[in-house]
């Protein structure tokens, strides 16, 4: 659609930056913290770059009245950060942690006196160890229970300081890299289980809501998902219908739950056809059906293409797919259960670029994923990720010349513009991310920051706030709204 003028941004429009717990904080046993997934996941030779961990990250814990005078000077108007759920309950379900409460309450209050709204991230992958030893994590519904103990301490302390909330972050990501492919904690390589762990998540997402509409009447809500939408390799009608099949599996499977609180009956035939379909009981189906989120956090890196099922097309050479990148996993016929496989196959986009991960490159893949989002589940958006992981270098005299992220950046908040004029609702845009942080599998390599972070995988150096070219950039989009975006 080609539009004469762009309309501008909402006046009010949260231009915002984001992160995690684990990838910032560090202080992993500091003032009562328990040790979380992660904390033992990143011990397993081979599984991170190089061995790194979160133990010190990059000290946000230590730093945050730094970092939040870093956001002020940027103008953020919103900064997305998670909780550690074992800074607050540090064996998962048990005595609550009031020094835990009370370093989010701080940063809660120093966001707040800077003018940054706070978006508070309940869940963003770092279960309890304990309750992953105790119960299985998300195979239990013991951690349904404890998941609404944990979001009623943060209600009770912050509900009356932050208004938007996310549930889950990436529920997609996390649960098929853990339980599918061993990439993240638990390790585990079971499609079964797999699906029966993301009933679980769906369990504790509408607990956590409902627990939420009496605690937080005036808050508002909703899960964060790593979207990305499907195309067809051509224009044979064959690889369209594969297209839909991948949407419908990599994207409504998760999404109908999310929003109208049951499963879609085409992957859900699929999956009791090969007795890998989770166990919904009557209770389950009325709890999901009880809740709706406020909005939808989407994260945005990119989509994937498809072509004929492999099956009915056979191919001649086996594409070598990213190991780490969920969005570019592919399984191998061969495996004992693998549901896409009669439905679609996964092939690389041959008009993008790609970044040095090998992720693909596409910000009119944002438009069109803001478009299909907004009319198939029509509530409002909050982009609650959308960045580049590059490789950073820091200069004799400490800048950090990073065109690359601004022209990235630039070309996806132009499309985000197009979006807006389009019809899409947006609240937000929180860019990946704030500070440079540990990336889950690829260390302090792979770098995101408009500020950059002085440590490496091998030493924590001076950990100095350096900001980059990309900071300043962003500064001046935030004081002009966006109007030059065009």
């Amino acid at each position: 659609m080609y539009h004469k003028t762009l309309d501008a941004f909402p006046e009010k429009f949260l231009w915002g930056a984001a992160s995690a717990a684990y990838q910032v904080e560090g202080a992993w046993d500091k003032d009562g913290k328990g040790p979380s997934i992660w904390d033992d996941f990143v011990k397993i030779p081979g599984k991170t770059f190089e061995g790194t961990d979160g133990e010190v990250a990059v000290d946000h814990y230590g730093h945050y009245k730094e970092d939040v005078a870093l956001m002020k000077k940027m103008g953020l108007k919103a900064y997305r950060f998670s909780v550690a759920w074992s800074r607050i309950i540090p064996d998962g379900d048990g005595e609550v942690n009031q020094a835990g409460l009370d370093f989010y309450e701080a940063l809660v209050d120093e966001l707040i006196e800077n003018q940054v709204e706070p978006v508070l991230t309940l869940y963003h992958w770092d279960l309890p160890q304990a309750l992953q030893e105790r119960y299985g994590g998300w195979e239990s519904r013991k951690t349904v229970a404890a998941f609404k103990k944990y979001c009623q301490a943060l209600f009770e302390r912050l509900g009356k300081k932050v208004k938007y909330w996310v549930t889950m972050n990436e529920q997609n990501v996390f649960i098929s890299l853990g339980y599918r492919w061993a990439a993240h904690p638990p390790a585990v390589t079971d499609v079964k289980r797999m699906y029966a762990a993301s009933h679980i998540v769906n369990l504790a997402n509408a607990e956590a809501i409902k627990l939420f509409r009496k605690m937080v009447p005036e808050g508002l809500i909703g899960p964060s998902f790593g979207y990305g939408p499907m195309y067809p390799l051509t224009a044979d009608p064959q690889d369209v219908l594969a297209a839909e099949n991948g949407e419908a599996f990599n994207n409504d499977w998760w999404l109908s739950v999310y929003c109208f609180g049951k499963y879609p009956k085409f992957v859900m035939k699929q999956l009791k056809q090969l007795e890998i379909a989770p166990e919904v009981t009557a209770e389950d189906a009325k709890l999901l059906a009880s809740v709706k989120p406020d909005f939808l956090g989407i994260n945005y890196y990119h989509g994937g293409t498809a072509k004929t099922n492999r099956i009915e097309a056979p191919i001649e050479e086996e594409k070598e797919f990213s190991k780490t990148d969920p969005y570019l996993m592919q399984p191998k016929e061969e495996q004992a259960v693998s549901p896409e496989v009669p439905m679609f196959n996964s092939v690389a986009n041959p008009y993008l670029e790609k970044t040095d991960w090998g992720w693909e490159i596409d910000p009119v893949g944002f438009r069109v994923a803001l478009r299909r989002i907004q009319a198939r589940y029509d509530l409002p958006i909050f982009i609650t990720e959308n960045g580049l992981g590059a490789i950073d270098q820091l200069t004799a005299d400490k800048k950090v010349h990073d065109q690359y992220r601004i022209d990235y950046l630039e070309k996806h908040l132009v499309e985000l513009r197009k979006a807006i004029t389009d019809g899409v609702e947006i609240i937000g845009y929180c860019a990946w991310s704030f500070t440079d942080l540990l990336s889950w599998l690829n260390g302090y390599k792979k770098r995101y920051g408009f500020v950059y972070i002085d440590r490496d995988e091998h030493e924590e150096r001076s950990l100095e706030r350096i900001p980059k070219d990309s900071f300043y950039w962003y500064q001046k989009v935030i004081q002009e709204n966006g109007r030059n975006l065009q």
